[in-house]
């Protein structure tokens, strides 16, 4: 497993997966800090670094009455005000170029969205802050193709790149996991696997995207064995009245004993590796 060295990650020598948490989308203050505070109470007891997550925008949205934010500089400074309280990494996405230097006052660590993963310009003006860079694989990408991409970051002078994995598109209506990847995508970059949104199902005919959230930990565990580096995952005290992605997020309350099941898989598989 490799901890990549990013500023304020806790726990990095620690033998464990590193994990990305936190809700979809920031809320409000109080609502953040609430699951911020429990994610950092959790992964400092199961001694997992993390990086706390969350969108300060909504850009991509299955309908025009979708929540998209409370204001992009109101969602970075509650970001940056859990990164200070908690001396913790925090990461955010971006979805132009003009948002790279904006964000990278505020986050640890810029995202660029599956669906984005081609656009040259914000991957470049993303490497271009010195920030770490997480590329979330396109659902229309294969592994091979996402080191291209990891390129784009190395010839823009920078080392400081992340892969995660959200699956494939299979059919219209499903995603897919391919664990082949895993060991290809390795092979470019320390690499994360979403076990939220790869279990979304786009384009529902509510117009709400749907999940399958009773299945997160059989994902999560499957990529434990298959020896991810990091784990993804969206989570809220209330999926049901999240205001984005609710329906294939994580209750948080649920979180404490996966992580801690998780943790002794990762164990045991180190056990037979070494």
């Amino acid at each position: 497993m490799i901890n990549p060295n990013i500023p304020k990650l806790k726990h990095a020598g620690a033998n464990s997966f590193f994990l990305i948490a936190g809700p979809c989308a920031i809320e409000g203050e109080e609502m953040a800090f609430r699951i911020a505070d429990e994610l950092v109470k959790i992964t400092d007891e199961l001694q997992i670094p993390l990086i706390f997550k969350g969108s300060y925008r909504k850009a991509n949205r299955s309908r025009i009455d979708s929540f998209t934010g409370i204001g992009d500089i109101k969602a970075l400074e509650i970001l940056n005000k859990i990164s200070a309280h908690h001396d913790l990494p925090v990461i955010t996405d971006i979805h132009e170029s003009r948002e790279a230097s904006m964000a990278a006052e505020y986050v640890d660590v810029l995202q660029i969205p599956a669906f984005l993963v081609r656009q040259t310009d914000l991957v470049v003006a993303a490497a271009n802050t010195g920030k770490w860079v997480n590329l979330k694989k396109g659902q229309f990408m294969s592994p091979e193709s996402m080191k291209h991409a990891v390129q784009k970051v190395k010839d823009s002078g920078s080392k400081k790149v992340l892969l995660t994995d959200r699956g494939t598109m299979f059919g219209y209506q499903d995603m897919l996991v391919d664990f082949r990847g895993i060991s290809t995508l390795k092979g470019f970059a320390p690499t994360i696997l979403d076990v939220t949104h790869s279990l979304q199902q786009p384009n529902q005919r509510s117009g709400v995207t749907g999940g399958r959230p009773d299945m997160i930990e059989n994902m999560a565990r499957a990529a434990v064995v298959n020896q991810v580096d990091g784990l993804f995952l969206e989570t809220h005290f209330d999926p049901s009245k999240a205001k984005s992605d609710g329906a294939n997020m994580l209750e948080l309350s649920k979180l404490k004993g996966m992580l801690r099941r998780l943790v002794a898989i990762h164990q045991t598989v180190e056990s037979f590796e070494n």
